[in-house]
């Protein structure tokens, strides 16, 4: 007996193999303790317990970001390795929706599985922990997918696309306005081009009303705290947007997103010549304002979410398919055909090697070591060798190499592994009288980048509209909350409080509350905080003996 039941091709199976497998890899792997992935627990945490965001704390984003991770700590437990998965689940939505974006588009097969491989290696593969600078780009592709479904379809089905976008844009403004901006613009320039080209003058109207409802769902129940903490562009926050840093940045730097658009306005030139067949050319058209409102995104997002410095290049993998797709037929040479893809795919390979070889090098170092030592050395004929290994030296004597960076025997901080002053000072808490002492009534004020201690003593952490999610002063918390806690200090409202002292940070923890803290507590302990390299520490405070306090 025949069926109907479609067949995935041979490209198809390798586009899911790649998206599914690639981002399998990070469980089978252990980890460095990752530098601000407190934030991820933080919140992921809090919301999982069932806290809300606007009014058991404060937080100048939306909770988009911490919706995943959330529900990975329901469903495996409130630890780090937790994150890890819930990033998996990510770059597996993010691959799927690319590959989505590019099917609407009617990319060739052979074309959008090299763009697969593309985007997997630069851009997914090496985000092994969530972050809200990469979870805003994972929405903006889903956005992207279900609107360019809704564009593309005729059926009675595509206003459904059509709302399940208007979902996701919200949820990247719901998760980094900057990113959710610049999706939202995207979107609009994509329905703007459909309204006009086939005059379907209720797109726009249709899309706005969605997302407005959207919105009022998730705002409206968050009112009024929501008003205050959410960075729009009002008092206490700050505008990151700077027109000379744009133009700066874009002009001094940007190598790859000038020669991309170099190359598409090149491959370009013969369809301009006939602009009218252009413009009645929808897939042609969409593809083209899609890839330029990438690149302009992806210049504009590295100056306004400049930390991680490569959080930007989801524009390569765009960029590929949309050259690779004008420029095979100008060559007279097809992707399908299995030895030009297979030639392709090495040379991928062999483009984005840095991805891949920093974990193969560890392997082959044992067999083709690196030029010399670091350090001062001589050769065996007494004579001075300088190498690219020595050529510099380093006096730093704070750095702990993360080769010698050990594990916790606590489980939140499982696969995860940390500078052994900092393992033992964690164990040196778990050990401290108090902690026990006071029971459910314990207060701690945790500042410091080990929030899941939260988890392992465990203790409440503090509620309300004014309690900050994290503690950078003038981005997590404003001079308001910096006066309460002044206050709480003095008056010896906790009974342990853990202080990162960053000196090379802007107030990341404020500096005027250690001031305080060195003025009513007294210091009992300090330790090496998990970061390189290893400046920052973290301080411990109880009550002065003399003063207890009174709460």
């Amino acid at each position: 007996m025949q069926t109907n039941t479609p067949r995935l091709s041979r490209f198809s199976v390798i586009e899911l193999l790649t998206i599914v497998l690639i981002a399998l890899v990070p469980l089978f792997l252990t980890f460095p303790y990752r530098v601000n992935i407190f934030l991820s627990w933080e919140g992921a945490y809090r919301l999982s317990q069932g806290q809300v965001p606007f009014k058991d704390y404060g937080t100048p984003l939306g909770y988009g970001f911490w919706i995943v991770p959330a529900l990975c700590f329901k469903l495996f437990g409130a630890k780090l390795i937790s994150l890890v998965k819930a990033q998996v689940i990510l770059n597996i939505i993010a691959g799927l929706a690319f590959r989505c974006i590019l099917k609407s588009l009617d990319v060739k097969p052979g074309i959008r599985a090299l763009s697969v491989l593309v985007f997997v290696l630069s851009y997914s593969f090496f985000n092994f922990w969530p972050w809200y600078n990469q979870t805003v780009i994972v929405y903006e592709l889903v956005a992207l997918c279900f609107l360019l479904r809704f564009l593309v379809r005729e059926d009675k089905w595509r206003w459904a696309f059509l709302a399940l976008s208007s979902l996701f844009v919200f949820l990247t403004l719901f998760t980094k306005q900057d990113g959710g901006g610049l999706t939202l613009m995207l979107c609009l320039a994509l329905l703007a081009y459909d309204t006009w080209q086939r005059k379907a003058w209720l797109d726009i109207p249709v899309f706005l009303v969605m997302l407005g409802v959207v919105a009022a769902c998730f705002i409206l129940p968050l009112m009024p705290n929501f008003a205050y903490w959410y960075n729009h562009g009002q008092a206490p926050h700050n505008s990151r947007l700077s027109i000379g840093d744009l133009v700066g940045e874009f002009f001094g730097a940007s190598q790859w997103i000038k020669f991309y658009l170099l190359l598409i306005v090149l491959l370009l030139l013969p369809q301009l010549r006939h602009f009218r067949d252009l413009w009645n050319n929808r897939k042609l058209m969409l593809f083209t304002l899609v890839t330029l409102g990438i690149l302009a995104e992806a210049a504009i997002f590295q100056v306004t979410s400049y930390t991680p410095p490569d959080n930007n290049i989801f524009f390569h993998s765009f960029a590929f398919a949309y050259i690779f797709s004008l420029l095979l037929p100008l060559l007279q040479l097809s992707s399908e055909n299995v030895r030009n893809f297979g030639i392709s795919a090495l040379l991928v390979l062999l483009w984005w090697s840095g991805v891949y070889w920093k974990y193969a090098d560890r392997v082959f170092a044992r067999f083709m070591p690196a030029g010399g030592p670091s350090g001062i050395v001589v050769s065996k004929t007494g004579e001075n060798v300088v190498s690219r290994s020595n050529y510099m030296l380093s006096y730093d004597t704070t750095d702990v190499p993360t080769s010698q960076w050990v594990f916790s025997r606590l489980p939140e901080f499982q696969k995860v592994y940390m500078p052994p002053g900092t393992v033992a000072g964690i164990d040196r808490f778990m050990a401290m009288p108090v902690l026990k002492e006071k029971g459910d009534s314990l207060r701690v004020l945790n500042m410091s980048e080990l929030t899941p201690l939260a988890h392992a003593v465990p203790f409440k952490e503090e509620t309300g509209p004014d309690i900050p999610l994290w503690y950078h002063l003038g981005v997590g918390m404003f001079n308001r909350q910096l006066e309460a806690y002044k206050q709480k200090v003095h008056r010896h409202y906790y009974h342990v409080v853990l202080y990162e002292y960053m000196p090379y940070n802007n107030n990341f923890n404020p500096f005027a509350l250690r001031d305080a803290l060195r003025k009513d507590y007294q210091l009992v302990d300090s330790f090496l905080a998990p970061r390189r390299p290893t400046r920052e520490m973290i301080e411990v405070y109880v009550p002065k003996p003399q003063d207890p306090g009174t709460f």
